[in-house]
């Protein structure tokens, strides 16, 4: 089944996606950047860029990093970043409820065969 993978553009320059959303909700999941790159192929320093970049776009922090200590440090979402992730996710889902319809509409003319023509057949 078709299905629908949105991009919010903030602005020009700012824009969020799924993986910026994984990587958070991996981080809120894991308690840890590094743990949450690790987990999405990426490196430390990868995930640490996606981070700041978050925290620049909305001018607050959406992850804090943990100071470290015997047990080493961590990161949690700050309420701005668990806001962040219910927001994108109803948005995700609203989209993908009002386009069920077309995507299922899709499916069924990747299912149809093709006629002898190459065209889909009626």
């Amino acid at each position: 089944m078709p299905s629908l993978s949105l991009r919010i553009d903030l602005d020009p320059e700012a824009r969020i996606g799924p993986g910026k959303i994984e990587l958070i909700e991996k981080i809120a999941a894991l308690g840890s950047i590094s743990a949450a790159g690790r987990a999405m192929g990426m490196s430390y320093r990868r995930a640490w860029e996606l981070v700041e970049e978050l925290n620049g776009i909305f001018g607050k922090p959406v992850v804090e990093r943990q100071v470290g200590g015997s047990g080493g440090g961590g990161a949690t979402l700050t309420a701005m970043g668990q806001a962040l992730i219910a927001h994108y996710r109803a948005i995700e889902q609203a989209a993908a409820e009002a386009a069920r319809e077309h995507l299922a509409a899709l499916q069924v003319e990747i299912d149809r065969p093709a006629g002898p023509d190459g065209e889909a057949s009626s």
